[in-house]
């Protein structure tokens, strides 16, 4: 097992938006793509990824500090909405 693959996988579904809603839509698709870009991830490590609970991918998102994210170029409307009810 390529621990270092898992965590930085775990890492980058937590702070990088863009990534993470790729995976949330097509997981098997989103580490297919990566696996043959060469990413060195076990079909035993993708089917862990995979069969974990979407919506831990999110909250813990949610729990990490804005400036450790990846800035996401991707204009979000709920988030515009959003914004305009706080101004």
């Amino acid at each position: 097992m390529a621990q270092r693959i898992v965590e930085t996988l775990i890492g980058r579904l937590m702070t990088d938006e863009q990534f993470r809603a790729a995976f949330l839509a097509n997981p098997a698709g989103t580490l297919l793509d990566l696996r043959s870009r060469g990413l060195e991830l076990t079909e035993t490590e993708a089917a862990a990824l995979i069969d974990t609970d979407p919506a831990l991918w999110t909250r813990a998102a949610e729990g990490i500090h804005p400036r450790l994210r990846k800035a996401s170029l991707v204009n979000d409307p709920s988030s515009e909405s959003e914004k305009e009810h706080h101004v």
